[in-house]
């Protein structure tokens, strides 16, 4: 599967899925919870904060010194300011879980693997 073919699940979309696995809330109060914390997130790396999730990982933020770069149409040096970016390192259980394979599709790719040898 390329880039490409990945499809992304908006901020609507979570909430609907939200609202769906948890009845008991309103959709609208799904929606507030949402955006506080993505709110509060976002404030946090803007204070230079780092944030750890267990379980699934931490946002930082790296540093980007200034630097000359070029103008691609005209070919002129140009000064690009320093900055900060926010950078996610996935933790070791979202790693796995992701990269997660069934037990029979493990069991084939190790049996193939002999078979091979």
């Amino acid at each position: 599967m390329t880039e490409h073919d990945q499809q992304a699940i908006t901020r609507s979309e979570l909430v609907e899925s939200l609202a769906e696995q948890f009845p008991q809330l309103l959709p609208r109060d799904v929606e507030l919870a949402v955006k506080t914390l993505l709110d509060t997130m976002t404030q946090a790396l803007a204070e230079g904060k780092r944030i750890e999730l267990r379980g699934v990982g931490s946002f930082v933020l790296h540093h980007r010194p200034a630097r000359t770069g070029r103008n691609p149409k005209s070919g002129e040096k140009v000064m690009i300011p320093e900055k900060r970016v926010p950078h996610f390192k996935p933790g070791k259980e979202l790693r796995e879980r992701v990269d997660y394979k069934p037990l029979n599709q493990a069991h084939n790719q190790i049996q193939s693997g002999k078979k091979e040898g």
